[in-house]
């Protein structure tokens, strides 16, 4: 009897074991399952409300709106800026045409030309006032009194030129002397200071005439919000570094925008700013939850991938593939907690910029723009449980590292054509002047577009680099479009062929789908496929769902 109370204790510790096991296994499985649900699936299960899918679509919403409210307000000062570019261009350089031409704005060729074109920037400056028909004056300082226009002009410490005797003596040492030009005294300043525009062109490097103007961006009052107002930095260079005979006349400008100091306006403007404002911070509420949202689902899915990681090397003495991990490592979490970080940093600096606390229009635009992007960009992800959808996706994966692979090789190519191109076409073509330039033309050229126009306007003065470049164009094009471009096109089709088979004929099983497809047989991961079975719950995208349940899957 004793023994047979013993065996009996046993058999019932084995069995509680067991059960024990057999209860978390089980668990596991579930948890696995409801993970990898669409929200659909988990509301059906567990009455589980889509609080992310809901969340993910307010916040495309919001993210959009707040962009082309942007956008509408950025373009208004970006056409205000190039537009006061424009017309102070007319006002300032004499004979311009209206249309720069090259990275100048215009040229002259006597001396004459230089002094009357410098003299007339000075007496426009002297009536500014009485010329414009926009909303600009002269800057102050901060005592009320104007700010002057300064010249200042650089030139050889000394030297003689003999071009007859080919003969020059030059001290490269360079000396700068400047004066100022008040506009209140415009009459006195030829007198004053003659001397100072004696000009040796042969010791002439540059003249340089900087001045400050102040204007009112009065535009954005159509679009209820309170009008900016500018300070204007303007230097125009007259440029003689190449003493080719050419001297090149710039006028840059450098804007800054403010707050103004003292304003009144009627309407609807003041609380339309407040409106974005507060429209701008539930921007940042949204994005905050939907980080936390997908920061949690991370978080629970490194538990899952332990958990079932203890259990393979538990039970199986094996360690999870690199597929299965990815499967719980998802990227579109990634996309998402990133695109919402620089929706909030933009949401910020936006709001800095009604408050008129801010002015970086440029930096505020990255940041909403890539972050618009990336939402939209996440919404495949939405369309993936759709079977039909999935195949750009799968495709995209599928193909990625064999694609990085051959760009790396063609890569190397390119590169040589390009610094090739640069060194020996780039006194003669325009396309070809700076590095940057030459890979914009290649890739024009990979693409097929101006082509003609690329041969046509190479300069045919030397024989030998006419040849060349023809020799470099149509080897270029040849290799480049007929071969790497086909095998480029050759690996993606590939990769569709592949996963259009996977679908029809099945995609392999890995550990984590035998164990969700309560397989108690977890050997090898190549040894068996999907063919013929129909699984409920997918673990790879959606791929292996049935076609009758695509209308309901939509994203976990």
């Amino acid at each position: 009897m004793e023994l047979l109370g013993r065996y009996l204790d046993r058999s019932n510790s084995i069995s509680s074991v067991t059960t024990q096991d057999v209860i978390k296994e089980e668990n596991l499985r579930d948890d696995l399952k409801f993970y990898f649900m669409s929200p659909c699936e988990k509301y059906r299960a567990r009455r589980h409300l889509p609080w992310k899918l809901g969340v993910q679509i307010l916040k495309i919403v919001m993210i959009t709106t707040q962009l082309i409210l942007f956008g509408l307000n950025n373009q208004l000062v970006v056409s205000y800026k190039e537009e006061n570019t424009m017309a102070l261009k007319h006002l300032f350089l004499k004979d311009y045409s209206g249309v720069d031409e090259d990275d100048y704005s215009i040229a002259v060729y006597t001396q004459q030309d230089v002094k009357e074109s410098l003299f007339y920037v000075m007496d426009q400056y002297s009536q500014l006032g009485r010329l414009s028909v926009g909303p600009i004056s002269y800057a102050e300082d901060e005592d009320g009194q104007l700010l002057p226009l300064v010249i200042c002009k650089e030139y050889y410490k000394r030297g003689s030129v003999e071009p007859s005797d080919e003969a020059y003596d030059i001290d490269s040492q360079l000396e700068e002397v400047c004066m100022s030009h008040d506009p209140t005294t415009a009459d006195l300043w030829k007198t004053q200071n003659s001397s100072f525009f004696h000009l040796d062109f042969y010791r002439l490097v540059d003249i340089k005439i900087t001045f400050q103007l102040k204007g009112i961006n009065l535009q954005t009052v159509r679009s209820r919000e309170l009008p900016d107002c500018y300070s204007f930095y303007v230097t125009i260079t007259f440029d003689n570094q190449c003493h080719s005979g050419k001297v090149k006349i710039f006028l840059d400008i450098d804007s800054e925008s403010s707050a103004c100091r003292d304003w009144k306006i009627s309407g609807t403007a003041q609380k339309n700013t407040h409106y974005l404002l507060v429209f701008d911070g539930f921007v940042i509420l949204v994005c905050l939850t939907s980080a936390v949202l997908c920061t949690r689902s991370i978080v629970l899915a490194v538990g899952l991938l332990q958990r079932f990681s203890r259990f393979l090397h538990e039970n199986y003495n094996r360690k999870v593939c690199e597929d299965d991990q990815s499967e719980f490592l998802n990227g579109w979490y990634v996309l998402v907690i990133v695109s919402d970080l620089l929706a909030i940093i933009g949401s910020i600096l936006k709001m800095e910029i009604q408050a008129k606390s801010l002015t970086s229009y440029d930096v505020c635009s990255i940041f909403l723009g890539t972050s618009t992007l990336m939402v939209w960009v996440g919404v495949i992800r939405y369309l993936g449980y759709f079977q039909k959808y999935n195949v750009l996706i799968l495709t995209m994966k599928a193909a990625f590292p064999k694609v990085l692979r051959f760009c790396c090789c063609a890569g190397m190519i390119y590169l040589g054509y390009t610094f090739c191109g640069w060194i020996v076409l780039g006194p003669y073509h325009e396309k070809f002047e700076g590095l940057s330039r030459v890979a914009e033309c290649l890739f024009s050229l990979l693409n097929g577009d101006d082509m003609f126009t690329t041969f046509a306007q190479l300069k045919d003065k030397n024989t030998l680099v006419w040849v060349f470049s023809r020799a470099y164009l149509y080897s270029f094009i040849s290799l480049f479009i007929y071969m790497v471009l086909s095998l480029f096109i050759a690996l993606i089709t590939d990769a569709y062929e592949t996963i259009k088979n996977y679908q029809k004929e099945g995609f392999p099983l890995t550990d984590l789908h035998k164990f969700l497809r309560e397989q108690k047989d977890v050997r090898v991961a190549e040894e068996s496929s999907q063919t013929g079975v129909n699984v409920k719950y997918s673990v790879f995208c959606c791929c292996q769902r049935v076609p009758e349940n695509d209308d309901v899957i939509l994203i976990s």
